[in-house]
């Protein structure tokens, strides 16, 4: 029989993450870290900064026509990290 405060470790860390407003930073930090799977050896290699602030992504490139080719498809880079979290993390992708 189940206590009234018994919690699976599941709802035990994700009542702790919401409780300290984690949640968000650790699906930020997922984005991150599946930039490079997501975006391929190439496009990571040619990464310098990445970054999330205000729900908006920020990647520095150190070539520009890598530049234009990425700002072309910012919607769909977006629309792939939020579907790899399973979460709508991002709103924005800016490239620098």
């Amino acid at each position: 029989m189940k206590k009234a405060n018994d919690f699976t470790l599941r709802e035990a860390i994700q009542e702790f993450l919401n409780a300290y407003r984690l949640d968000d930073k650790l699906l930020e930090k997922q984005v991150i870290e599946s930039w490079g799977n997501v975006m391929g050896k190439m496009v990571s290699n040619h990464t310098k900064d990445l970054y999330i602030r205000n729900k908006k992504l920020y990647v520095k490139v150190d070539s520009a026509a890598l530049r234009n080719e990425l700002s072309y498809t910012r919607e769909k880079i977006r629309d792939v990290l939020n579907k790899t979290v399973q979460a709508d993390v991002i709103k924005e992708v800016i490239i620098r």
